[in-house]
């Protein structure tokens, strides 16, 4: 083992690499992803600190009057005890993930990648990204099929800043931003915001923001002062998905 070599390691020239291999590209949240972890030794023996994933999205957040986008670790799991890694030596390490509920679907502007990190001491760290479709629940999948039922279209999804007052685990909250673009609510509202909590397998937590389309001076001077929005709050069991489409029709009626 040369000195030469160690310097070079030491920059990232030579040292070992990482390369995580996935069995699925699409996977649904609360499910756990699978795969392995492929080590490949550098030109000298090095030892291997810490192998990790995370599961990582970026959302927006407003700062000054301007958007900045940050990144957020949703998960982290470490995949094993300290090691020597032999030049050219290939180790092979297998890994389970769970995908969190509260993890961001893969649609709009929302994007989810799983990171791979090695800590190698007296080197630069290896990483690996790869990109993976983040599916929704059932739940979630139900209450935004019904939204198509009733005439709305989605028309953007971000993730972004969560305020304190809805704010949970994470720093951010997915919206779902539907538009009435048919049926008995055309006409009736600009915009409707939704916001998915998914508690766990059997619970659906739903915050709706409900913007009101002016009608005549008074719905002008409402307008103008933000007084046409709406925040409703509401939580859906399993057993209720039957009916799910009547609890939405009725928020929305009562609101419009």
């Amino acid at each position: 083992m040369s000195f030469f070599n160690k310097v070079l390691a030491s920059i990232g020239i030579g040292s070992a690499k990482v390369d995580t291999k996935l069995s699925q590209s699409s996977i649904k949240v609360g499910e756990e992803a699978e795969g392995i972890v492929e080590i490949k030794g550098g030109s000298i023996e090095q030892n291997i600190d810490e192998i990790y994933l995370t599961i990582n999205t970026t959302y927006e957040k407003e700062s000054d009057d301007k958007i900045i986008h940050k990144q957020a670790v949703i998960s982290t799991i470490k995949l094993n005890e300290p090691f020597v890694i032999m030049p050219e030596e290939l180790k092979t390490i297998p890994f389970k993930i769970k995908i969190p509920m509260d993890t961001p679907i893969s649609t709009g502007s929302s994007k989810v990648w799983i990171q791979t990190g090695v800590d190698i001491k007296g080197s630069v760290d290896p990483t690996d990204r790869d990109m993976i479709d983040i599916l929704p629940s059932d739940m979630v999948e139900e209450a935004m099929s019904v939204f198509s039922q009733l005439g709305f279209k989605l028309r953007k999804v971000k993730n972004e800043a969560a305020p304190y007052k809805i704010r949970k685990r994470l720093p951010f909250i997915q919206e779902f931003e539907f538009v009435p673009t048919s049926g008995p609510y055309y006409g009736k509202f600009d915009e409707i915001e939704l916001i998915f909590f998914q508690i766990d397998e059997t619970k659906l937590e739903v915050i709706m923001e409900v913007d009101r389309r002016a009608r005549g001076l008074a719905g002008l001077f409402s307008e103008a002062l933000d007084m046409d929005e709406s925040l409703i709050q509401f939580t859906i069991q399993d057993y209720e998905l039957p009916t799910i489409k009547a609890t939405f029709n009725d928020v929305l009626m009562k609101h419009s």
